[in-house]
C-alpha cells in the first residue's frame, strides 16, 4: 500500500492513494489552514469508521441479512498533551434493512471490532473503542 501527500500552501495538503484517488486535508484558520479540506485526525476517524462498516456490511451480506442501509456515527474524545492521541471511541451503527436479526448485527459489530477492522485494532492500542447498534425496520 502506498500514498503520497503534496503540500499546496500554509497547511493544506493533498493526499493522494496508491489506487488514485485524492483528498484535501487542511487545518483551521487559527492554525494557518482555510478550512477548506478534513483535518489529519479526523480522516483518521472516518478511515476507522469505513473500515468497521465495511465488515458489519459484508458479514451480515454474508449472514443473508437483508441490510438496506448502515451508518456509523463515532464520537472520539482525544488525549490533552502532546501527542493528541485518540482516548475513547464509540460507535454507534443504525442498520436499516428487512427482518434484520439481532443476534447477527451483534455478531457482525463484535468480528469487525475484534478480529476483521484492521483501524479498529491498530487504534485500540491506544484508545478505547466501544461499539452498540440500533436496528431500522424498512418492511419492504
Amino acid at each position: 500500500m502506498r500514498a503520497t501527500i503534496k503540500w499546496v500552501d500554509n497547511v493544506m495538503f493533498v493526499g493522494q492513494s496508491g489506487s488514485g484517488h485524492s483528498v484535501v486535508i487542511d487545518g483551521p484558520p487559527e492554525a494557518g489552514g482555510n478550512n477548506a479540506g478534513i483535518r489529519p485526525m479526523e480522516l483518521m476517524l472516518v478511515g476507522l469508521g469505513a473500515c468497521t462498516s465495511f465488515d458489519v456490511v459484508t458479514i451480515l451480506k454474508k449472514s443473508r441479512q437483508d441490510v438496506i442501509d448502515c451508518r456509523a456515527e463515532l464520537e472520539a474524545e482525544r488525549a490533552d498533551e502532546v501527542p493528541q492521541v485518540f482516548t475513547r471511541i464509540h460507535v454507534h451503527f443504525i442498520v436499516s434493512g428487512n427482518n434484520l436479526k439481532p443476534k447477527q448485527v451483534e455478531r457482525a459489530v463484535h468480528l469487525s471490532a475484534d478480529k476483521y477492522c484492521s483501524a479498529s485494532i491498530m487504534i485500540a492500542k491506544t484508545a478505547t473503542i466501544t461499539h452498540d447498534f440500533e436496528i431500522v425496520e424498512i418492511n419492504d
